[in-house]
């Protein structure tokens, strides 16, 4: 940064609390949730364990719902509070069904809190959130869900689902910041939390501090100097969201998705990693490397070809064998998608795998994105 852009991002007027809610409530509509909803001043890691921490009491019940490696992390963070952890899980390669949650709520009757990811892009995988919300709500027990890859991406109804927790943070298809999130909270799980002896107070995982300091106060005084750059930020992600059409947002992130697994299919060398076309989350497409070759090494090949395309290896065991291509708010773009196939197919080559077909592969991709965009 030279010292002629520098003052862009530093002699702003203060943030005040009116402004501060203005960018609540837009952030809240595009969760379409009514509920009251807390911004909190860092990554969306922060309030997903303010969650658990709040509501989840010592000898609890928790289910935690795994499809992925955040779903993971929720499962130590709901010992670590004393409760015992029913897991359901499903390979990541596909999702978990509203029968599977069901079931485990009817061997456990005394589950109380569920949590789960709507959608992992760290594997590709998403879960059908409408159902498995509907069979939770019928037990009677408060779900948390992590919104971060699905917000902007595709359909969220906090409150039409009965989402009692809902955290989602910009960085994302919101195309936003990272360094602030938001949670919305139902009146029950307010109920919930305020109950808990062991929920966090005078700590930065405290929801009852925000509540009682800003909410309850109607929202007049801010707590403590917000983030304020993320928080404008934040404000312009909602902001070109609502002027380019929540609809026309999500529909992108769906064309896509739905291209490049066309694509894919038809280069021959990759396959999509998540199996069906439902499961598959629109935020990012994971593809399975071939047997034998390091998905490193492709997606190394594929950014020397062409640097620019988001495409990345996978963290962790997956690192060998999976290739993400992300579709991120402006990444959920036609060209950067037949970019990302047309790279990938160069990598491959390059590493002296056949591909295919691609020319065929970059007409099926075009052929989807149109197909999802006009339908």
């Amino acid at each position: 940064m030279t010292a002629n852009t520098a003052p862009d991002l530093l002699d702003f007027a203060p943030l005040g609390a009116g402004h501060f809610a203005r960018i609540e409530d837009k952030v809240a509509a595009l969760m379409r949730t009514r509920e009251t909803v807390v911004t909190m001043q860092g990554e969306a890691l922060l309030p997903l364990e303010a969650c658990i921490r709040s509501a989840v009491r010592p000898g609890s019940t928790a289910l935690n719902i795994i499809t992925g490696p955040y779903g993971e992390t929720f499962g130590g963070w709901l010992r670590s509070c004393g409760a015992e952890v029913v897991t359901v899980s499903a390979p990541f390669s596909g999702a978990v069904s509203a029968e599977q949650v069901a079931e485990a709520l009817r061997a456990n009757p005394g589950i109380d809190f569920v949590s789960l990811v709507h959608a992992e892009a760290a594997t590709g995988n998403t879960n059908p959130v409408a159902e498995i919300a509907a069979v939770v709500r019928e037990h009677g027990a408060l779900l948390m869900l992590d919104a971060v890859a699905s917000i902007a991406a595709e359909p969220l109804l906090t409150d039409e689902w009965g989402i009692d927790l809902c955290v989602i943070g910009g960085q994302k298809a919101m195309a936003g910041p990272a360094g602030v999130s938001v949670v919305s909270v139902s009146a029950r799980a307010w109920e919930r939390i305020a109950a808990n002896e062991q929920a966090p107070r005078r700590s930065y995982l405290s929801l009852l501090d925000w509540k009682e300091r800003w909410i309850d106060g109607g929202r007049a005084a801010l707590p403590h100097a917000p983030a304020q750059l993320e928080m404008l930020a934040l404000e312009q992600a909602a902001d070109r969201i609502a002027g380019d059409g929540l609809d026309g947002v999500i529909a992108r992130h769906r064309a896509a998705s739905a291209a490049t697994r066309a694509g894919v299919r038809a280069l021959g060398a990759l396959a999509p990693y998540v199996v069906r076309d439902a499961d598959a989350a629109p935020a990012a497409t994971t593809l399975r490397a071939p047997d034998g070759v390091d998905a490193r090494d492709i997606v190394a090949a594929a950014l020397a070809a062409d640097a620019s395309v988001p495409v990345q290896a996978a963290g962790g065991t997956l690192a060998t064998e999976m290739i993400r291509v992300n579709h991120y708010g402006l990444d959920a773009d036609r060209e950067v998608v037949l970019d990302s196939l047309a790279a990938l197919a160069a990598g491959l080559r390059a590493l002296g795998v056949p591909v295919a077909d691609e020319d065929g592969a970059l007409a099926a991709a075009g052929k989807a994105w149109d197909a999802v965009i006009s339908g």
